[in-house]
């Protein structure tokens, strides 16, 4: 008989624990590409569960300096100049899909191949293929790796909101990039933030979490992070976010989020929703990318 899921994720967690790594003391943050080349190869022969391999990740770089607007297309595209990882720092996005794409890696050159198949629609690198909007492009792109089961735990605690998408006016104001990309219309369904407690045991570790906001009126995801598991099996939320990545519980953050609400000088201050989860597949069979080859295939 199969243990129960908390039990399981708890053991997960311990275990991942108890395994030596190199460049103990040295944050992945503080690492050159050399040396991260070394930790990934440890982790990918001596951690063998997918989802030790987030959490130990993404705890290494507990501390990462928050920064928005890091990356970018060059040199595969010349519009700006920003380059396509960042080890220094990290906002939400890129903290979560450089976490993802490490655990899934035994090299820096798969780190990167993986990195770039997760931005991009197909892998395929440029400003109009780039994941700009979570909802409908980010989730849906990466469902090789997650899937949206947001709206599986139960309707008194799951609400939705719609959202449209017009890329082709974004890229054209935003990046003076024509498109001829249709208008999108998509219904979201989420968890209320009032009933997060009720079914956060349900959480695995690796889970992807999205935060859900209003803006005067107009509903959409507004931050992202993961679900990690502590030694007593209580679910966090290891995010990065102003000033720094950091570990919290949920409650913690709703409280940070709702304060930041009640003091904000703006007339019609971001509120805080709830969530959508999309759980870390079991099958994850990375496709190819159009752009680049895969290191060693």
């Amino acid at each position: 008989m199969n243990a129960p899921a908390q039990v399981q994720d708890k053991q997960v967690t311990t275990s991942a624990k108890l395994a030596a790594e190199p460049f103990q003391g040295k944050k992945i943050f503080q690492m050159t590409p050399q040396e991260v080349d070394q930790y990934l190869a440890y982790l990918y022969a001596n951690v063998p569960d997918l989802r030790q391999r987030i959490a130990l990740v993404a705890r290494k770089n507990i501390g990462q300096p928050y920064k928005l607007n890091l990356l970018g297309e060059f040199p595969f595209e010349l519009h700006d100049n920003l380059p396509m990882y960042s080890l220094t720092h990290s906002d939400c996005l890129v903290f979560a899909e450089h976490t993802y794409a490490m655990a899934l890696s035994s090299s820096w050159e798969e780190f990167f191949w993986a990195l770039q198949r997760i931005r991009y629609k197909d892998g395929l690198i440029g400003v109009a293929t780039r994941n700009h909007y979570t909802e409908v492009d980010w989730n849906i792109n990466n469902a090789w790796l997650l899937k949206d089961v947001s709206a599986g735990f139960g309707a008194d605690k799951v609400a939705s909101y719609d959202i449209v998408v017009d890329r082709a006016k974004f890229l054209r104001e935003q990046h003076r990039k024509e498109t001829s990309l249709p208008v999108q219309t998509s219904r979201e369904a989420y968890v209320r933030a009032d009933k997060v407690n009720a079914m956060l045991d349900q959480l695995r570790e690796g889970d992807f979490v999205n935060v859900v906001s209003d803006k005067d009126g107009f509903q959409s995801i507004t931050h992202v992070g993961l679900v990690v598991i502590d030694a007593n099996g209580k679910r966090n939320f290891l995010n990065s976010a102003e000033p720094q990545v950091r570990e919290e519980s949920f409650d913690t953050f709703i409280a940070r989020t709702n304060e930041r609400t009640r003091t904000s000088k703006q007339a019609k201050p971001r509120r805080l929703l709830g969530f959508k989860f999309l759980r870390l597949r079991d099958d994850i069979v990375i496709p190819g990318a159009v752009s680049l080859p895969r290191p060693g295939k």
